[in-house]
C-alpha cells in the first residue's frame, strides 16, 4: 500500500513518537509519502490528534480514499468513537488490515470537522490552547486555559435558523456535534457518527451551580434532559450573533458568525479493528 502520511510534529507525542510510527508502517509493508501533493496514494494516514485529522480530511475527500488514524492527540475522540487502537502498533496494523466504516463529516464555513463545531466559551479556551502551550505542559495547560477563560466568559446572543424555524436566546456556549462523543467527557448514548444528523447544544446558564446539573446529565449519557442546556437536531444550522464571533472545528480556526453547519452523509471510510 501507499499512503500519504500526515504527521502532527507540533505535538509531544508527535515529536516522540513520530519516527516510530513511519518505521511500523514501513515494516508492515506501506509505503509513506510525506508529500501532500502526491498521486496515486491507496489511503491517507494521520498520525496526531483530532486536529490533526481535521487537516487531512481535505486530501481524504478530494482523493476519495480511505483515512487511517494512528492517535498521538491529548483527547483522541474519533478513534476511541470507532474503537481504533491507542496503541501504536494495533493502530498501525489494523490499517493494513483494510477492514473500513463510512462516517459522516461536518463542515462549518469551508472547513471540515468530525466532533464538534463551536461558538463561545471553548472556543475561547482553543485559541488559547495553542500547540507551543500544549507542548509544554500537556494536560496542566489545558486545565489553566480553560479556568482563565471560564472567568472571562458572558452570554451573548444567538440567532438560531434550523428546519423553516427561527429561535433567539442567550447562550455562554454553543456546539453542534457530529460525533456522539467529543471534548474528552462528553458522550451521548443516542447519537451516531453515521446516523447523517447534527446535534446541537446550547449552555444557558443562570448561574455557573447549575452547570453541576448539566455535567451530571452528561455523564449518564443523556444530556437533552438537563436544565439550561437547549438540544436541537438537524441536518443544517445557521447561527447569527450580534457582532463576530470565533467559531473553532475540532479546535481548529473556522472564521467567524455568521456561520452554516451543515453534514456530508457517510462522506470517509476510516480504517477500524
Amino acid at each position: 500500500m501507499r499512503a500519504l502520511l500526515i504527521l502532527n510534529e507540533k505535538s509531544r507525542r508527535g515529536v516522540r513518537d513520530g519516527a516510530l510510527v513511519c518505521r511500523i508502517l514501513a515494516d508492515l509493508g506501506i509505503e509513506c509519502e510525506r508529500d501532500a501533493a502526491a498521486r496515486d496514494v491507496e489511503a491517507v494516514i494521520v498520525a496526531g490528534g483530532d486536529g490533526t485529522v481535521i487537516s487531512a480530511l481535505p486530501h481524504v475527500m478530494a482523493r476519495r480514499v480511505p483515512l487511517g488514524i494512528v492517535p498521538l492527540g491529548t483527547f483522541n475522540d474519533l478513534a476511541k468513537t470507532l474503537d481504533v487502537p491507542l496503541d501504536l502498533h494495533a493502530a498501525c496494523a489494523a490499517i493494513i488490515a483494510g477492514r473500513t466504516r463510512d462516517i459522516d463529516v461536518g463542515s462549518v464555513n469551508g472547513v471540515y470537522f468530525v466532533n464538534e463545531a463551536s461558538v463561545g466559551l471553548s472556543t475561547r479556551i482553543a485559541r488559547r490552547q495553542t500547540p507551543q502551550v500544549k507542548q509544554r505542559f500537556g494536560v496542566l495547560g489545558v486545565i489553566a486555559t480553560t479556568l482563565q477563560s471560564l472567568r472571562q466568559t458572558q452570554p451573548f446572543r444567538v440567532q438560531l435558523q434550523y428546519d423553516e424555524r427561527l429561535e433567539t436566546f442567550y447562550t455562554v456556549q454553543l456546539t453542534v456535534a457530529n460525533n456522539s462523543r467529543f471534548g474528552g467527557v462528553f458522550q451521548r448514548a443516542d447519537a451516531s457518527i453515521d446516523d447523517g444528523w447534527l446535534d446541537l447544544y446550547s449552555v444557558e446558564l443562570r448561574s455557573w451551580l447549575q452547570a453541576l446539573g448539566i455535567v451530571r446529565t452528561i455523564a449518564k449519557g443523556d444530556p437533552s434532559t438537563a436544565e439550561g442546556l437547549r438540544t436541537r437536531r438537524s441536518t443544517k444550522f445557521i447561527v447569527r450573533t450580534r457582532r463576530p464571533h470565533h467559531v473553532a472545528a475540532d479546535g481548529e480556526p473556522a472564521g467567524v458568525t455568521p456561520a452554516t453547519f451543515s453534514i456530508h452523509p457517510r462522506a470517509v471510510q476510516v480504517f477500524i479493528t
